[in-house]
């Protein structure tokens, strides 16, 4: 199959080959975010990774090389995550949880990757709090939609959050060392929240840079 060319469904949700949020984005890669508890696949959320197809004139170091050796190389996610495009990560709520363990999960995942490279000053707790602030009282209910936008222009983030019968809400993440280490919450190569969607980003660029 082609890049963008029809709608993928992940978990029976579907996502569209192709959004445009200032531009049109391609969805590169996609997958799950589960545990296994007792042998039992429990799948939380499905993700959908949009991003501008002009990413691999960014990534022109790995040509030729096989998505099954991109997923293992973090230096070529980290490419992926300084690459100046327009990136879009949509999240669709499988199995409802409190918006607040989200957002402590996505806390200790951003600021233990920011502690490890001594960026984390009051800055970025600052940041970070405002983020989990905004996921505390809310409630993922199934098909709830999280969606992060990553401009190309400036290393920030805009966090979006609509769930049935409540107005979108939205944060915006100005602090440049929090905006980046969210894209690798779920872009962080072998350290990814979702291993699944790493490897279906590598195979998709590895296509894209085969071409």
């Amino acid at each position: 199959m082609a890049v963008g060319s029809e709608t993928v469904m992940v978990d029976q949700v579907p996502f569209a080959p192709e959004i445009t949020v200032t531009k049109p984005l391609s969805l590169l890669g996609y997958g799950v975010t589960d545990i296994e508890i007792h042998f039992l696949q429990i799948k939380y959320n499905a993700i959908g990774i949009y991003m501008e197809k002009e990413i691999i004139q960014h990534l022109a170091d790995w040509k030729g090389k096989k998505g099954s050796e991109l997923a293992e190389d973090d230096v070529f996610f980290d490419a992926v995550v300084s690459a100046p495009v327009e990136k879009y990560f949509r999240i669709v709520v499988i199995k409802e949880i409190k918006g607040s363990q989200y957002g402590v999960q996505l806390e200790s995942a951003v600021r233990d990757r920011l502690a490890a490279i001594d960026k984390y000053e009051e800055e970025e707790e600052e940041a970070l709090e405002k983020v989990t602030e905004f996921f505390q009282k809310k409630y993922f209910k199934k098909d709830s939609l999280i969606t992060f936008h990553f401009p190309a222009a400036s290393r920030t983030a805009e966090i979006s959050f609509a769930t049935e019968g409540k107005e979108e809400a939205k944060v915006k993440v100005e602090n440049p060392n929090v905006a980046e280490m969210i894209q690798k919450w779920y872009l962080g190569g072998t350290r990814s929240v979702s291993p699944t969607t790493v490897k279906s980003l590598a195979d998709n660029l590895g296509t894209m840079l085969a071409q």
